[in-house]
């Protein structure tokens, strides 16, 4: 396979000429960092170049409606079991190996509507402080109306039913 001779690495960020210890580990039993009764989020590499997640949805768990994000990717890397992903266009059902990658303004959407659980890798690029996003959303749902809108517009979720005629 050849490569085009026109693209290139990004620039250096790093500038020094030995290297640096700064490697973070997490070991597998690390438990979760936010736990409900339906999901747990496991923060796995946050902010920076990009934030990965390792999610954990129990059976019939919702997920997250149809929504966009203006500043950043998402991805979606299912590790077991089955996920019902939105691609914008239609309803896929994710399998352990599948991948789903949407760019910014993308429309998506994701629930399990299986009996069983299912684990898979969301990745957002570039990172974004999502762990308040993550913390306080079921919160923020309860609330409703105005205020739950602009929690998710100050965290980069534009919700299609936030938008629709008639919406709060």
């Amino acid at each position: 396979m050849s490569y085009p001779e026109h693209l290139a690495y990004p620039a250096a960020r790093y500038h020094g000429a030995t290297g640096v210890v700064n490697a973070v580990f997490r070991p597998a039993d690390t438990p979760p960092d936010i736990s409900s009764p339906g999901a747990t989020t496991h923060y796995l590499a946050t902010g920076g170049e990009f934030g990965l997640y390792k999610v954990d949805l129990g059976p019939r768990s919702a997920g997250a409606k149809t929504h966009f994000h203006k500043a950043m990717s998402e991805s979606f890397y299912i590790l077991s079991g089955e996920l019902e992903l939105y691609n914008g266009e239609s309803w896929v059902t994710g399998r352990a190996g599948d991948f789903l990658y949407v760019p910014p303004g993308g429309l998506h959407a994701f629930k399990n509507v299986t009996d069983e659980p299912m684990s898979m890798l969301m990745l957002f690029s570039p990172g974004a402080p999502r762990e308040e996003y993550f913390e306080r959303v079921a919160e923020m749902s309860r609330r409703g109306g105005e205020e739950l809108k602009q929690f998710r517009v100050r965290h980069d979720s534009y919700f299609v039913e936030d938008f629709e005629a008639g919406a709060e």
